[in-house]
């Protein structure tokens, strides 16, 4: 599986790309029956959505899971980028384990 960090609005520091890679990497043992000559690509866009003076930064993640024949998406928004990286590969992996069970006869 292939990852592809980008950013728009935000720095992504050594340690945030650490993290991300960490926690979005370990969705490649559940798509590595799919994965036939690196076709798997995971695009991962981390972005500060608003700098709203009352209710603080807020961040988005938007993460696109190219697999054979479908793209599974996962977007979120929270208040920290480590919350919103953990909660966009549980939905990850909730679609992913839908697709499996999909493709799992076919």
């Amino acid at each position: 599986m292939k990852l592809h960090l980008a950013g728009k609005g935000l720095e992504i520091t050594p340690s945030l790309e650490k993290y991300a890679e960490e926690k979005l990497g370990s969705l490649q043992k559940f798509v590595q029956k799919f994965d036939i000559e690196g076709a798997v690509e995971l695009n991962v866009r981390l972005n500060l959505t608003t700098r709203h003076h009352q209710k603080g930064d807020i961040y988005g993640i938007i993460a696109d899971l190219k697999l054979p024949k479908k793209i599974l998406r996962a977007e979120d928004e929270a208040e920290d980028m480590h919350s919103a990286i953990d909660i966009a590969r549980n939905k990850l992996l909730a679609e992913i384990e839908k697709y499996r069970t999909q493709h799992e006869f076919a």
